[in-house]
């Protein structure tokens, strides 16, 4: 071993919250080491975010084209070269990655060494023959494609969220397990820059989502000629000539063209893509020599980010619970308190948003209306607009979808679903609405522009006092007003 490197702060693995701890504490005068093994920005810049929606992108772009003819456009198939939608994602990768590189990072001050990190003791970190102390660790390495346990998977090619956006010929016929937001994304992108797609799903189609919002989804999918299996088991995968069969039985009566109980029924297809969720990456850190207690859903940490070694914090995917870039963001945030400034601030887990990007996209913050009536029971109210009721939607023939209001007690807000198009945009009021602990009337009273979308968010608020408004009391109040000289 060589001469012990040390340092105030040292953070494992240059993702999304990696790279916000390492800049952050830098800046404010920490002597700061980052080691990352992979590529800099981790899976949100190269495998994950980006290269998603800019496929995304794509295939909107495709959609516009041929949906084109309902505003007196000449409406057409487009003809897409995929080598070219190839390029296009990765220039967006391109153009981001120098705000996440090395070069970056160095001129912020922090001294980036590129190798795996493992712990050979509870203040020690060995990586590529150098020890590193600090007087903290972050873990920030993330999570990888899970691998679901179906026979013959070991013995087929098949493509994740690490390779797919490496394809420069369009699938002629791809299949997607897992109909969780990643598989419904790519399945619908691929669907519109020209593939013909499968999507296999064991449960429900995005099932951690608002089961009504959820089907605004399904409906969408299927009418762009996805093929959507939900309610089945996959019995077996296996090669077939160039391409691959996907052998499956249907569970239950959600299943589409094969009857629940009845036999075994084969796809056939050119591509395989698994999007059957996330495991944290765990494997090779040597968290037993750090006295750092783990699971399979990840690290074990307490409320301030904090493992069982007080001495290091882990962020973002390798905790398990919320999976997004933006949590990853927000954790830093609270290592930086608490590491640092020795501030003891929590995670607040109460206004979380998440967006899946879709067509239409489904938007969430806080508690859903099934979770709201688990904890509230019957003093949960609902407050709904739909896209169709707003005008700019119809004038821009976006009219799918709605925002689903939930309210406790005295109009507190508990929850907000959306979908609809731009949902993650409009969802933001109502994320600033929860943390601040506003009530439903701050949102109905503001002055919303004509025409927007946003205006749904105010109607929907708006409808939690129609029934008061406009019911027998009031109506009796006002006519005794006027009746006064």
């Amino acid at each position: 071993m060589g001469q012990i490197l040390r340092a105030d702060i040292c953070v494992i693995g240059g993702g999304s919250g990696g790279l916000s701890v390492a800049a952050g504490a830098a800046q404010m005068g920490a002597r700061t080491i980052l080691i990352e093994k992979g590529e800099m920005g981790g899976d949100c810049l190269n495998t994950g975010c980006v290269p998603s929606k800019a496929l995304i992108a794509a295939g909107e772009a495709a959609e516009t084209v041929r949906r084109s003819g309902v505003f007196g456009v000449n409406g057409h198939e487009p003809q897409i070269d995929f080598a070219k939608v190839h390029d296009h994602v990765h220039g967006v990768i391109a153009a981001i990655a120098p705000h996440d590189s090395v070069e970056r990072f160095e001129g912020l001050g922090v001294q980036v060494i590129k190798g795996a990190a493992r712990f050979t003791g509870p203040k020690e970190v060995e990586v590529e023959g150098r020890r590193i102390r600090a007087r903290r660790f972050v873990i920030a390495t993330g999570s990888s494609p899970a691998l679901p346990p179906i026979p013959g998977l070991d013995e087929v090619p098949f493509l994740t969220n690490e390779t797919i956006f490496d394809l420069k010929e369009r699938p002629d016929h791809l299949i997607v397990i897992g109909g969780g937001p990643i598989g419904a994304e790519l399945a619908q992108a691929q669907r519109r820059l020209g593939a013909r797609v499968t999507l296999l799903e064991v449960a429900s189609l995005m099932g951690k989502d608002d089961p009504e919002a959820a089907d605004v989804v399904r409906q969408r999918l299927i009418a762009e000629g996805v093929d959507l299996q939900e309610g089945i088991r996959i019995e077996s995968l296996a090669r077939k000539g160039n391409g691959i069969a996907a052998s499956i039985k249907a569970t239950s009566i959600k299943a589409i063209s094969i009857k629940a109980g009845g036999e075994v029924r084969e796809i056939e297809g050119s591509h395989l893509l698994i999007a059957a969720g996330r495991r944290p990456n765990v494997n090779g850190l040597g968290l037993q020599a750090a006295e750092i207690d783990y699971a399979s859903r990840g690290i074990v940490v307490d409320g301030r980010l904090r493992t069982s070694n007080r001495k290091v914090f882990a962020i973002g995917d390798v905790i398990g619970g919320y999976q997004f870039t933006h949590m990853a963001g927000y954790h830093a945030g609270i290592v930086i308190r608490n590491a640092l400034f020795a501030l003891p601030a929590r995670v607040k887990d109460n206004a979380v948003p998440w967006v899946t990007y879709t067509d239409p996209e489904v938007a969430q913050v806080g508690l859903t209306e099934a979770e709201a009536r688990e904890r509230h029971g019957e003093a949960v109210r609902l407050s709904r607009w739909s896209f169709a009721e707003n005008d700019r939607a119809q004038a821009e023939r976006a009219t799918e979808g709605f925002v689903k209001v939930v309210t406790g007690k005295r109009g507190r807000i508990l929850g907000v679903t959306l979908v609809g198009r731009h949902a993650g945009e409009l969802l933001q009021p109502w994320v600033l609405a929860i943390t601040r602990g506003l009530k439903i009337g701050a949102m109905a009273g503001i002055i919303a522009p004509y025409p927007t979308l946003g205006e749904i968010n105010k109607r929907a608020a708006g409808a939690h006092f129609t029934e008061a408004l406009f019911g027998p009391r009031t109506r009796r109040v006002v006519g005794l007003l006027q009746r006064l000289p």
